[in-house]
């Protein structure tokens, strides 16, 4: 009846802009019209109309009304920023991506912020002085430091450092041993500020890293965080030769500490203290410049730029708990040239989900173990068949809108099941990004339809600053890490040794452009393992190219080894299979030149372990279980099990494993501050295993 109406309605107007005769001859067309389409005229409608029940009328209102609002408020899709089926251009050597005009790469995004410290001087303008950063105590809200105030103490820290024999052109170095906090990104703004050099220093590289780390760069100045810290600094030069001279603290101290640093020759000063005194008045790692960072933020920038950072800065950002500097300058950058705010988590990473809660944050960068830790506590929580079928149904029915384009929160779905996963992150996270490590396909996936947010993939290393590739708006499919950012060449060569041919699309992935690093700090022989004359960086990473010109990262040879029998393995390859068994949390797999086979060290899962081991008829305590030789034996069964069914060759598989119930971390020295796996430390501390597991298969 509405179409009827509509079209003759139309005629009708049409009828009274013209002229008499005109309409004689335009109302017997429309009737003759109406005759061959069997479409009533308006009277008939009328009286047909007139002629209904009153709850039909009601009814026909009420539907039209659905209509209107389903229309006025349907999700609209997020329009990708390139042809998804073609994201790079290049041969089969070379490639860059298609949001270039040319071969040019990308320097900046915005012509007033071109080093880190006009993007903080863009930033306060851009926010009209607004929150910058902001922390918190225990049960407390967040409290936040102005634009202005940030900057006012920067440039106090930064006099004092002049006032204590810093320069630009001498001794330019300074070292910061912090977790990631509002001082952390103060002192690094202070170096910025007058031309200085940040050199941050982890809490996880012992004492002889830390040691060949302030004689390499000559560190006179350290800012830490902890008084705990400082004394591991004064155990490293205690009776040594070194460059230190002073060591300025974030948090209290005692008169002890003084004592201590005066016998090494090291004045011990409070941060505050230097910020007033002045009122009154990288590991041996890559060298990073802002023109690398700049670069990189502008790349990121570019990709997102239509769907996200156009929108101002009323964005609210959480820093990433433990990523390397190199990637946490990015994505401040990022954050703050927009004027946006920055949040920090307590310190605690058992407080995280806390900190989220309470601030809400709308960017959210986290690394793949955080990422795998909430996809095993969801499921872990669907105990029973029909809520894990529920849970794979919606996510599905969510992922179908995303591979349509469309981004939301706010489906049946997400009321009825996925909301309370959203309400842990706060709420509001609009944009979420990983690296750092291979994330897997299926948690990927589920993550990015439960969550309802934009969520991205990127790949790169520090000697890169951060990313050199990252998946696209638009682009939800999983198992790629995206095209060639805005910023970098990316190419492929040859590596014989594992019969991967650029030829045939695969290869050592290399990287060229200007986020690339300069080198390695007074070291031009690691350097030149880097990088080689062309100014490629060689990541030691395989890649192959996908035909829809996005890169997939299939295997790694930095830590390739031979086995006996003259076969090559490349254990993060086998691990990556093998982390996707339900009880298994972690896992290290080892093998050599004199052996013929492989052997792993496994952490089961504690979350997921008591009702995967019932199954089996294995029960007791996490520690009972763990000793059992039932237990380990069903483990090994069904990591095989996977092992074959992704393709892994008969020498690929472990012939045995021991299972180990601390898991490995941060703070006991077996992963790196992006949770990889420290793999000589891991060979070192299971050296005991490893070699008992050998002697067991000899027998």
């Amino acid at each position: 009846s509405f179409i009827y109406l509509s079209v003759t309605q139309n005629v009708l107007i049409l009828v009274i802009l013209l002229s008499r005769q005109q309409r004689e001859v335009m109302q017997m067309q429309a009737q003759e019209l109406l005759r061959q389409l069997r479409i009533p005229e308006l009277e008939d409608v009328r009286q047909y109309m007139h002629s209904l029940p009153a709850n039909i009328l009601m009814g026909v209102g009420a539907l039209a009304a659905l209509t209107t609002y389903w229309y006025a408020t349907r999700p609209k899709a997020l329009k990708p920023p390139c042809d998804l089926n073609m994201q790079s251009v290049g041969d089969g050597y070379v490639r860059r991506s298609i949001l270039n005009n040319n071969d040019e790469h990308m320097t900046h995004y915005y012509s007033d912020a071109r080093t880190m410290y006009e993007v903080f001087l863009r930033g306060m303008r851009v926010s009209i002085d607004g929150p910058c950063l902001g922390s918190r105590k225990p049960n407390q809200p967040y409290e936040w430091l102005s634009y202005r105030e940030v900057a006012d103490k920067a440039e106090c820290i930064g006099s004092a450092l002049l006032h204590r024999g810093h320069s630009q052109t001498g001794d330019k170095h300074i070292g910061i041993f912090s977790q990631n906090r509002p001082e952390w990104t103060i002192s690094e703004l202070a170096c910025y500020t007058y031309s200085l050099v940040c050199v941050p220093l982890y809490d996880t590289l012992g004492l002889e890293a830390i040691e060949y780390i302030i004689d390499q760069a000559a560190i006179s100045t350290l800012i830490c965080d902890l008084a705990d810290k400082a004394r591991l600094i004064l155990d490293c030069v205690n009776g040594k030769e070194h460059t230190l001279k002073t060591i300025i603290l974030m948090e209290a101290f005692d008169e002890e500490l003084v004592a201590r640093g005066q016998q090494s020759g090291i004045e011990i000063l409070s941060l505050k203290d230097v910020e007033v005194s002045s009122k009154r008045s990288c590991t041996s790692g890559g060298m990073l410049t802002h023109g690398n960072v700049i670069a990189n933020c502008a790349a990121f920038i570019k990709i997102t730029e239509t769907v996200f950072f156009r929108q101002g800065g009323q964005e609210k950002y959480t820093l990433p708990f433990r990523l390397p500097p190199s990637h946490t300058s990015v994505f401040q950058g990022v954050i703050l040239v927009h004027g946006a705010r920055i949040g920090y988590f307590q310190g605690d990473i058992r407080l995280l989900m806390d900190d989220l809660k309470t601030l809400q944050p709308t960017v959210f960068p986290v690394v793949p173990r955080l990422l795998n830790r909430m996809f095993d506590k969801i499921f872990g929580q669907a105990n029973t068949p029909l809520k894990r079928w529920l849970l794979v149904f919606a996510s599905r029915r969510k992922h179908a809108e995303m591979m349509n384009g469309v981004v939301r929160k706010d489906s049946l779905w997400d009321k009825l099941i996925f909301q309370k996963v959203q309400n842990n992150l706060g709420g509001r996270v609009r944009l979420m990004i990983t690296g750092a490590a291979p994330v897997s396909p299926t948690v990927l996936t589920f993550l990015r339809a439960a969550l309802g947010c934009q969520f991205y993939e990127g790949y790169g290393q520090t000697e890169c600053t951060a990313g050199c590739t990252m998946s696209v708006p638009g682009d939800w499919t999983a198992g790629h890490v995206g095209a060639p950012l805005p910023c970098n060449y990316v190419k492929l060569a040859d590596v014989t040794e594992m019969n991967y041919f650029a030829a045939n699309g695969e290869g050592e992935v290399c990287v060229k452009g200007p986020n690339v690093f300069k080198g390695y700090l007074n070291d031009p022989e690691k350097t030149k393992e880097a990088l080689d004359q062309d100014g490629w960086l060689h990541t030691g990473d395989i890649g192959k190219w996908l035909p829809n010109g996005v890169l997939k990262v299939v295997d790694r040879k930095k830590h390739i080894f031979k086995l006996a029998q003259g076969e090559y393995v490349a254990p993060e390859k086998v691990e990556n299979i093998y982390i996707r068994s339900d009880p298994v949390a972690q896992i290290f797999v080892h093998g050599d030149s004199l052996q013929a086979c492989l052997v792993g060290i496994v952490v089961p899962d504690p979350d997921f372990l008591p009702g995967w081991a019932k199954k089996k008829g294995i029960e007791g305590s996490y520690l009972e279980m763990c000793a059992s030789k039932e237990l380990k034996n069903a483990i090994l069964e069904d990591i095989l099990r996977l092992g074959k069914e992704g393709g892994l060759k008969s020498f690929e598989q472990v012939r045995d494993i021991s299972l180990h119930t601390e898991m490995f971390s941060v703070q006991n020295g077996l992963l790196t501050p992006t949770l990889k796996a420290k793999r000589t430390d891991l060979r070192s501390h299971f050296r005991e295993q490893i070699d008992l597991l050998y002697a067991k298969i000899k027998m």
